[in-house]
């Protein structure tokens, strides 16, 4: 079979069958893996804010500030790592708040040499307990950010830079490019700056607002699958009508045995344990360190349909730590079922309804109770934490057929985790044994009438 594609210059192509099959395939590919749209949180980013404050004889000072708009999805230690190429031959004369990891070559100044002389400078956050007058507002976390939706007091990093060999004026200015993040790691993909509307200022006694001189922003969004090439947890199953326990899927985030890192694993009974535990690895980082699983995951997350009320039913959620190299800090999780519109009762964890969609409420965000579970120990017996939902049913949607109780999505940290496949789920136990049951019973039941009557 032949097929006529008409080019964009008017031409004529002829293709067969295998090739219309090829560039459809190949199209489908490209769209692909790297895309960063969360369908969860699809407004979601980091906007990397830079306010102009002053001119200075050969620059400007600003004051650049991250938001981080993900609902879910924060940074957690060692921090975020902000890189970016200077447009012209821009120098760092001073910083408040962070610092660059590396000063370059200044030899070209005489007298007073700048913070940094680099082309492309990398800035990381200063730690907890920096002097204070190397400090500005919203500064000096250890390059960590939470959510907007868990922490949105604490959603945000600040630092100050004085620049040099620069522009003085809106005109003269040319904005840096080439911008990156590392959260810390890779994942996240950053646009180029844009100049907006300046920011303006309200004073303490809301009696006067000040603006910014200049202001462009530049925006990063997050995608898992720049972020690490394989899953990092999974889901598993259970029920109260089923024996059945459906484990992560096999090889979910590797598999035992592999000489790719991936594959690397410690038995828990292993008597030199702690000696690896401790041990980082060629590059000096303390990489992932899972306990040998079937599914190789740091993070399991375990959904139980635990009890049936006649107008509600319990869910138990239990979230292992498998990775023996890490406390994960303020975690949560998301989790999307229909019924999270008709939650009644959630012991011992935070809660907060996500609406992605609108009216549509079936997307629910959990976390720790501060200094109670908001830390997930690593590997080992205090390595999970767990809590139970109480559900108020509705009797035009309620059902255990079909793996319906079960949940639709999880995320831990951001991070889509692999669930089992449907066919998998513990299901119901058929209907049609439960009239023989019921008749047998009458039997029985008519059979100790008969004898007691007769005695």
């Amino acid at each position: 079979m032949r097929s006529r594609l008409f080019s964009s210059t008017g031409s004529v192509a002829e293709l067969t069958g295998f090739g219309i099959l090829l560039l459809f395939l190949l199209s489908c590919f490209s769209f692909t893996s790297t895309e960063a749209y969360d369908a969860l949180d699809p407004n979601g980013n980091i906007t990397i804010k830079w306010d102009v404050m002053s001119w200075t004889p050969d620059g400007y000072v600003a004051v650049v500030t991250m938001y981080n708009f993900q609902q879910y999805r924060h940074i957690q230690a060692p921090g975020w790592t902000l890189g970016w190429t200077w447009a012209k031959k821009e120098v760092i004369w001073s910083m408040m708040g962070a610092q660059t990891t590396e000063q370059g070559d200044c030899s070209r100044f005489k007298g007073n040499t700048p913070h940094c002389c680099k082309k492309d400078p990398t800035v990381v956050d200063l730690l907890p307990g920096t002097p204070y007058n190397q400090q500005i507002a919203n500064c000096c976390k250890g390059g960590v950010i939470n959510s907007w939706a868990q922490d949105p007091a604490n959603a945000a990093s600040s630092f100050q830079v004085s620049v040099g060999a620069a522009g003085t004026s809106n005109k003269t200015v040319k904005l840096p490019k080439n911008f990156t993040l590392k959260a810390p790691g890779p994942g996240y993909t950053c646009g180029p700056a844009k100049i907006v509307k300046s920011t303006k200022f309200i004073s303490g006694d809301k009696r006067r607002v000040t603006q910014a001189l200049m202001t462009w922003n530049v925006t990063c969004t997050y995608s898992q699958f720049l972020a690490q090439k394989t899953p990092t947890c999974c889901v598993s199953l259970s029920s109260f009508y089923n024996d059945t326990i459906v484990n992560c899927p096999t090889c979910t985030c590797g598999c035992q045995n592999n000489t790719a890192g991936s594959g690397s694993c410690v038995n828990p009974d292993s008597p030199h344990l702690a000696s690896v535990v401790s041990t980082p690895d060629k590059s000096g980082n303390y990489e992932p360190l899972v306990q040998c699983t079937s599914h190789m995951c740091p993070i399991r997350v375990h959904w139980h349909v635990k009890l049936n009320y006649k107008d509600y039913w319990r869910v138990k959620i239990t979230i292992t730590n498998f990775n023996y190299r890490m406390n994960y800090t303020l975690w949560n999780l998301v989790a999307q079922h229909p019924n999270f519109d008709n939650i009644t009762q959630l012991f011992s964890f935070n809660y907060k309804s996500l609406s992605p969609y609108g009216d549509l409420n079936d997307t629910a965000m959990l976390w720790g109770v501060k200094f109670y579970n908001d830390l997930l120990n690593q590997a080992g017996p205090l390595g999970n934490v767990q809590s139970e939902l109480l559900f108020r049913k509705d009797q035009n949607t309620f059902t255990f057929d079909k793996g319906w109780a079960f949940p639709r999505r999880v995320y831990f940290n951001g991070d889509n985790c692999v669930m089992p496949p449907p066919e998998a789920y513990p299901y119901l136990p058929n209907a049609s044994s439960r009239p023989a049951m019921s008749l047998l019973a009458t039997v029985l039941i008519s059979l100790a009438l008969l004898l007691n009557f007769a005695l």
